[in-house]
């Protein structure tokens, strides 16, 4: 872990302990960090599984002539 010295903005800081349920400014830090990080990644996942779609990776699946039972 990496210690660095930054002035935070407190309204932030408390709101983001509140909405995270975290009770210190390093836990409140490093958890923002980390869910920021965690839905960056879904959403880029998400955004490739949309291009996949409109490509027409899927569209197998929605034949149902090649369903089995």
């Amino acid at each position: 872990m990496t210690k660095v010295l930054i002035d935070v903005d407190d309204d932030a800081l408390a709101e983001a302990s509140a909405l995270l349920g975290t009770k210190t400014k390093k836990d409140t830090i490093n958890t923002a960090l980390r869910e920021t990080a965690n839905q960056l990644r879904r959403a880029k996942a998400l955004a490739r599984l949309a291009e996949l779609g409109e490509a027409g990776a899927f569209d197998q699946l929605l034949d149902k002539t090649t369903y089995r039972a």
